[in-house]
């Protein structure tokens, strides 16, 4: 599983939260606690906010830790929203398209997750991706083909409605191949106006996600970054946190989550 991390708030240096705390994501990429990988190296990606209204995103395959460029990076840009993503690959190569975030116009997107034996789905989840969007596909992954499928439902216009009704296509092509695994659905996905967290699950069992919400903005992160856990809350299961203004705006809880009939 990755480790991600997203900001919403005052402008921030992004090395304040990326790379200077204890158990900063850099710290994660080598030591994850909540993951069934404590390594998380198959490359590492930044995406922020600044001037214009589509964000710069910065994507390596180079291990967090041994990259001296991120460092360099996130001690020189301020931004008001960004995200920071340290990737393990399941099953798909590790290349820079295929590291997170992403981004087309202005969204960004990344996840931890995946979906179970993807070879076998693959064919059927990329045909849901509409042709306006599909040139846009760059990498091979399992989570860019559910982000540009989302704009067939609606991403612009009602995110969570859109990822949540690709979801249930996809774990329905799941079922139909075969597969019964579950699917999971950790995420954030932003327009640069509003931040979206997602824990997902066709089970109870979604991968972890907790947020910090202070007077100067709110971050989200797989796992806490720094040693006060008191001051991290958890993400409910089948939750949807939204933030605006760098300020929590909105926590959806929806009891079925992902569960659908083959």
């Amino acid at each position: 599983m990755c480790r991600f991390l997203a900001y919403q708030g005052e402008p921030i240096l992004m090395e304040e939260l990326v790379t200077t705390p204890c158990y900063s994501l850099i710290h994660q990429s080598l030591h994850a606690v909540e993951a069934p990988c404590a390594t998380n190296g198959d490359g590492f990606g930044v995406g922020w906010y600044g001037e214009r209204l589509n964000p710069g995103i910065y994507r390596e395959v180079r291990p967090a830790w041994s990259d001296e460029n991120l460092r360099a990076i996130c001690a020189q840009v301020r931004s008001r929203q960004f995200f920071a993503h340290v990737r393990a690959s399941t099953g798909t190569q590790t290349s820079r398209t295929n590291c997170h975030p992403f981004g087309v116009e202005e969204f960004l997107f990344m996840h931890n997750g995946q979906i179970a034996e993807w070879a076998r789905v693959r064919r059927a989840v990329e045909n849901l991706i509409p042709d306006e969007f599909y040139g846009m596909r760059v990498g091979s992954t399992d989570s860019e083909a559910i982000f540009l499928a989302a704009f067939a439902h609606g991403l612009r216009e009602d995110p969570v409605k859109a990822l949540r009704a690709t979801l249930r296509q996809v774990k329905r092509a799941m079922l139909q191949a075969g597969v019964e695994d579950p699917l999971h659905f950790t995420a954030t996905l932003s327009d640069g106006n509003t931040l979206w967290g997602f824990r997902w699950s066709c089970d109870d069992a979604p991968a972890s996600l907790y947020y910090q919400e202070t007077p100067t903005g709110v971050t989200l992160v797989s796992e806490p970054i720094d040693d006060n856990r008191a001051g991290w809350q958890e993400v409910p299961r089948q939750g949807t946190l939204v933030v605006r203004g760098g300020k929590v705006v909105d926590l959806i809880i929806e009891d079925e989550g992902l569960r659908v009939a083959a």
